[in-house]
């Protein structure tokens, strides 16, 4: 009997072990808070480019007209962090683009898009917040609208969207200022992100280190539009820096691109659809946070 006795305990003790050991191997392996991690496949994944990982990614894609398709993807392991990402690639030949605006108080991106009967529509640049109205150099339909504010951040006004006799381009602030830019439509924004194929060194401050919601435009080598509108302030989505910025829209194939107002103010929209990101006026992670801005970007078929 002592002898059954004591292979049970030397059996007990081994399972507790063994059981201690891998309780220990996998705590090893738990994600850090808030931001899950892929599992480890080698030294291919490690290797893997930005640009690899977009082409790779299994976007949730939908045409939503001719020349117009929407995808959208949360990842949860880009620029080591989560975000959730709209994309809209337009090719600007078989769609119309335009600029709603307001010169005084709030136009939502929603309420633009849907008097103007668009496709999709995305926010535009900077705005008094207090009174509303642009703050940076806008021209539409050949009429100057609005000048850039004395003593605006130098950094947030050195890019332009042109919008000329059905063609898209982004552009690099003149030396002489951009009444010297010979475009039908042009609205300014800021800092610009990619120009001749290349990511833009920026300025060391705030505004472009920090993570917050972001919205972008850029142009492809083929003429293509790619859009982005990133989400942020949330454990869901973490929003991106500048640099980041920059680096998603080289991955995404363009050779010029430029940063649009962020922060509660990013905001997608979709016909039948509504808003499709997750815009943060209102501290939720839904599609009812809108906030009403200035000038709007809609796109029509």
């Amino acid at each position: 009997m002592k002898k059954y006795l004591f292979k049970i305990i030397i059996l007990f003790v081994a399972s507790g072990t063994l059981t201690f050991s891998c309780t220990k191997s996998d705590s090893l392996q738990l994600p850090p808070p808030e931001v899950e991690t892929p599992p480890d496949n080698g030294d291919n994944d490690k290797e893997k480019s930005l640009e690899d990982q977009l082409k790779e990614t299994d976007w949730k894609k939908e045409e939503v007209a001719e020349g117009i398709v929407w995808k959208y993807y949360h990842f949860s392991d880009i620029f080591k962090s989560q975000q959730s990402i709209t994309v809209f690639e337009i090719d600007p030949k078989e769609t119309s683009f335009d600029i709603e605006y307001v010169t005084s108080g709030f136009l939502k991106t929603s309420e633009a898009a849907m008097e103007a009967d668009a496709q999709v529509a995305f926010n535009g640049s900077f705005f008094n917040t207090s009174t509303g109205g642009s703050t940076v150099f806008f021209k539409r339909n050949g009429d100057i609208i609005n000048l850039t504010r004395s003593g605006f951040d130098f950094f947030r006004e050195n890019s332009a969207l042109s919008i000329d006799e059905g063609n898209i381009d982004v552009h690099k602030k003149p030396s002489g200022g951009w009444t010297d830019l010979d475009k039908n439509t042009v609205l300014v924004s800021g800092p610009l992100l990619v120009y001749n194929n290349e990511e833009i060194t920026q300025v060391n401050k705030d505004f472009n280190t920090n993570r917050h919601p972001r919205t972008a435009v850029g142009v492809t080598s083929a003429g293509k539009v790619i859009t982005v509108v990133v989400d942020g302030r949330s454990s869901q989505s973490h929003g991106l820096t500048i640099d980041e910025l920059a680096e998603l829209m080289s991955a995404l194939g363009c050779v010029k691109a430029m940063n649009l107002d962020g922060g509660g103010s990013s905001t997608a929209w979709v016909k039948d659809e509504g808003v499709v990101n997750y815009p943060t006026d209102n501290k939720q992670f839904d599609h009812e946070g809108e906030r009403g801005v200035a000038t709007v970007i809609t796109v029509t078929d």
